[in-house]
């Protein structure tokens, strides 16, 4: 079994999406993928949703250090 960790950014930059991988990357979450909202007005993406993955095992019981938001997220 698998946790999963989704990370939600109205701030869609380069800068900020390397950010969020690396921080949470780095917690031990593997990278499952990314999903941007674009609404039909707009060239660029008004949202993103940057999920992450990590086995059960390493989870742990009740909230953590890899639980919440990162700062400045």
């Amino acid at each position: 079994m698998v946790e999963y960790k989704v990370v939600e950014t109205s701030e869609v930059t380069e800068e900020s999406i390397e950010r969020i991988l690396n921080e949470w990357s780095s917690r031990g979450w593997r990278f499952e993928g990314m999903h941007f909202v674009i609404k039909e007005s707009a060239r660029r993406p008004s949202m993103a949703f940057v999920i992450f993955v990590r086995p059960l095992e390493e989870a742990g019981a009740g909230p953590g250090p890899g639980r919440g938001r990162p700062r400045g997220g």
